[in-house]
């Protein structure tokens, strides 16, 4: 077929045009490719080529007020996988069983992890024996995606003496993967759990570093050392605390392993937290990596609650050392004054109506006091007819002012909030009790740190820092830094001394005089709280919140021993602490009841 050659020329320009075009495209995609996203693709062949492997970030050190060692870090490793899938993954780690003890259990939890960081290791063991790492380590050949690497350990050197402010460390959790408070965290990290590390975790955690590694097109390494340099980690900077180590374990040296209860230390100008422990303890360390469900399941079953800080989240009804409160919201409100005696004397107790108000403030048959008396002795039937006095409204306003509805504000983690009555009284009473279904009898307990009160030994013990200084407290803190004070109450010098001279007379001749330390002043309030669980058949609470010395005081410490029977007995261990913070070298220390 023979065409015009007007129609070749046509059509030659036609393929010659479409020909210039497409080398025109091709041109323009290859540039694009090799030019313009050259970096693009580059990345991407590194990723297929290079694996990211973290390099945990040593935390940040924790020391006491002297420069003694909190928290630190030891060295310690950890075992993760590479790998390219679920299935892989899964294949290697039931291969890997029959060479270490790994439970169907521990599998499912790896895998957990790598699903929830797919381009990270899953991290098979976060502390690692060094006998686990030797085997490990004779068998490499037989697991190629496995990482061994040396990693910073969190170590606790005082252990269970320091858990209750401390806390521990332990893997992040699912849930906490998914809160704003951890956003940029990854699966298998280490994050404060519970006290100082939970609390300060954003200036504890430090800066992760990452190491890379060049695998194979299945995941297997292929080689470790040189493939891209290493992004080294930051280690955090130190934490500064106010906590007293020496004292701290001698504290815990009193308790023993006998007692339950916790105690707090404050210095009361500044709020400083100088010590707070809680019996019995746990060890912190055994947290580290992972805790062995045997292990925690001790604690748990444990009937003394060794994980529950009983400083800060258990509350308990203050007992007699509440009518601190009662007494200064009288001066306050001027319905008595220090000398002033009450209409019936106490004779054992006082006839409310129909109903016998025991006093079991000392010996009871305490005759006419004065409140300064009737603090030194303890007598609840003088603090009955000041709760009348008083009356139910100014006695939950009292409460309220020196803060005991709110927390104390220490700077831990999981404080619970005490139980007090709110206002308007009379609401709150009907509310609970119905509208005839309570009187002003009410009054009688709440006067005595009875009833509708409950509180931590923590905020009793900040109540007690304002009556050693001025009527102001500032919030407990335990990391070194300022802390807000804020006004309780407010008495005249005079109110003021007659109340720290009615604390020292608790000492020097009344309730807690079987402790009192020749040569060093100190004032205080003993505390016999009813048990509020009266179907376990078990003693009462024993508290003592004191001071020393009296006259300006350094230190304030609280007791509080879980079914302890009398105050009194609380008295003697806080004396002995005083004594020790303040180096005293006293005559004697009166000793009663082979305490």
């Amino acid at each position: 077929m023979n065409f015009h050659p007007n129609d070749v020329q046509r059509r030659a320009r036609v393929a010659s045009g479409l020909l210039f075009l497409t080398i025109v495209f091709l041109t323009g995609s290859f540039f694009r490719a090799q030019v313009l996203q050259h970096s693009q693709y580059a990345l991407a062949s590194e990723k297929n080529r290079l694996r990211e492997v973290p390099i945990p970030a040593p935390r940040g050190q924790i020391y006491d007020r002297t420069g003694a060692i909190i928290a630190e870090n030891i060295p310690g490793y950890t075992v993760s996988l590479l790998a390219p899938g679920e299935d892989s993954l899964r294949a290697a780690l039931v291969r890997l069983g029959g060479t270490i003890q790994l439970s169907d259990a521990g599998i499912e939890t790896v895998v957990k992890r790598y699903r929830r960081s797919p381009n990270r290791p899953a991290v098979i063991f976060g502390d690692a024996s060094f006998d686990l790492v030797s085997v490990l380590e004779e068998h490499r050949v037989e697991f190629p995606g496995l990482i061994i690497q040396a990693s910073p350990k969190r170590y606790y050197p005082d252990g269970p003496a320091v858990a209750a402010l401390v806390g521990y460390t332990g893997e992040i959790s699912e849930a906490e993967l998914g809160q704003k408070t951890f956003s940029g965290y990854k699966s298998g990290q280490q994050v404060g759990k519970a006290g100082i590390e939970k609390q300060y975790e954003t200036r504890l955690r430090g800066q992760e570093g990452v190491r890379f590694v060049e695998v194979d097109v299945r995941g297997r390494v292929v080689r470790e050392a040189g493939a891209r340099d290493d992004l080294s980690a930051e280690a955090a900077p130190p934490l500064y605390t106010n906590i007293d180590l020496d004292l701290q374990k001698f504290i815990v040296s009193v308790f023993g392993d006998s007692l339950q209860g916790a105690a707090v230390a404050i210095e009361p100008k500044s709020g400083e937290v100088l010590a707070l422990y809680s019996a019995p303890s746990f060890d912190p360390n055994r947290f580290v990596g992972g805790v062995k469900s045997g292990y925690f399941d001790s604690l748990m079953a444990d009937k003394r609650r060794p994980m529950y800080n009983k400083a800060i989240q258990g509350t308990y009804p203050p007992g007699s050392t509440w009518k601190l409160a009662s007494a200064i919201t009288a001066l306050q409100d001027s319905v008595v004054k220090l000398e002033d005696h009450m209409p019936v004397p106490c004779t054992g107790g006082y006839q409310y109506f129909n109903r016998w108000f025991k006093c079991d403030g000392g010996k009871g048959h305490h005759g006419s006091l004065t409140l300064a008396q009737a603090i030194e002795q303890s007598c609840d039937a003088y603090f009955y007819q000041l709760g009348l006095k008083l009356g139910i409204t100014r006695l939950v306003a009292g409460g309220i002012s020196i803060g005991s509805a709110e927390k104390s504000g220490i700077d831990l983690p999981g404080e619970m909030t005490p139980s007090f009555p709110t206002a308007p009284a009379t609401a709150y009473y009907n509310k609970r009790y119905g509208v005839r279904g309570w009187s002003p009898a009410v009054s009688l307990n709440l006067a005595i740190g009875q009833g509708e009160n409950s509180q931590t030994v923590v905020n009793i013990a900040r109540f007690y820092t304002a009556i050693a200084t001025d009527g102001q407290a500032a919030h407990p803190q335990i990391v070194r830094g300022s802390s807000e004070k804020e006004r309780l109450f407010e008495l005249d010098s005079a109110n003021m001394a007659g109340i720290r001279a009615a604390l020292a007379g608790v000492v020097l001749r009344g309730t807690a005089a079987a402790s009192r330390i020749e040569g060093l002043m100190l004032a205080g309030k003993t505390g016999t709280a009813q048990n509020g669980r009266p179907e376990e058949h078990k003693a009462d609470h024993a508290w003592f919140v004191g001071f020393a010395p009296a006259d300006n005081p350094k230190v304030v410490v609280a007791v509080m021993i879980e079914n302890g029977g009398w105050g009194a007995r609380s008295a003697h261990i806080a004396a002995t602490i005083i004594q020790h913070y303040l180096k005293a070298v006293p005559k004697q220390l009166l000793n009663t009841e082979g305490y």
